[in-house]
């Protein structure tokens, strides 16, 4: 993969993903504020982004004239109106695009701005405004170069799979959505800190880092999440008493459910 550092870079959206993207961009250290541009509709400002040192425009196709990547990070029913507006400044052989629309698909990108473009589609979450984020990624061209170009700029931010394209609804949940399911869970284990003795600011301070820690081993080891449990599971233990208490309560029961439920509800949208 050829480097993507110092690279220019328009996103076209200004809202929270597009922002956190911005954020990663930097944190990443491959990009100057100074080689972004976002764009917003003419109703917001641009102030807080020309706090950040990034450049900032209302003018969509303007912000496309020195870009290499574009990513389309506006709300999904904006989309089909922004590619309206800028399929005729866009270049098959410049422009890389990157879209992040949740069920915007191929088919539709291309419906709008022709065939021949590289298009990537991403499933971030916000962790990718820390170079964190576990995204999922689809391509119309996995063995173009624009596509390993696309993909290593996304490496930058965090971890990457790259899926089939029916896979990005399953994706949105499970990666994007997950982000939220985790931190409920964090603050449960945190409001239970604190019921045990904890002050609210140590009980998040260690569940987040024990959640962490978890995390880890199983990145690092590789391992089934059973095999984990299995090591800090004595007979009669504490951890044991616990674990069955909310299996008791439906713990595992209620995550998949939930899931599932975001799943059957994305795919309704389609």
């Amino acid at each position: 993969m050829g480097s993507v550092k110092n690279t220019k870079i328009t996103i076209l959206g200004g809202g929270n993903i597009g922002m956190s993207i911005a954020a990663g961009l930097i944190k990443s250290g491959q990009w100057k504020a100074s080689d972004l541009t976002i764009t917003r509709v003419a109703s917001q400002s641009l102030t807080d982004i020309v706090n950040m040192g990034i450049n900032a425009t209302h003018d969509n196709k303007k912000a496309l004239k020195d870009a290499d990547f574009v990513f389309l990070a506006v709300q999904p029913r904006q989309a089909v109106k922004v590619l309206e507006d800028i399929k005729e400044a866009l270049d098959p052989k410049k422009h890389n695009i990157i879209s992040v629309v949740t069920a915007l698909s191929f088919a539709d990108i291309e419906k709008v701005i022709g065939k021949g473009f590289s298009l990537t589609r991403i499933m971030p979450n916000t962790a990718i405004s820390i170079c964190e984020s576990m995204t999922c990624m689809a391509s119309n061209d996995t063995e173009s170069e624009m596509f390993k170009k696309a993909q290593a700029l996304v490496n930058h931010l965090g971890k990457t799979l790259i899926i089939e394209e029916k896979m990005m609804a399953a994706a949105t949940v499970l990666a994007s959505c997950g982000t939220a399911f985790m931190m409920r869970f964090i603050r449960a284990a945190a409001q239970g800190g604190i019921q045990v003795g904890f002050h609210a600011s140590e009980a998040q301070y260690i569940v987040a880092q024990v959640a962490k820690g978890a995390a880890c081993l199983l990145m690092e080891n590789g391992l089934h999440p059973e095999q984990e449990i299995d090591k800090v599971t004595t007979p009669m233990g504490l951890t044991i008493k616990g674990l069955n208490e909310m299996e008791h309560n439906g713990l595992s029961s209620a995550v998949i459910k939930g899931i599932v439920h975001s799943y059957n509800e994305m795919e309704k949208i389609k």
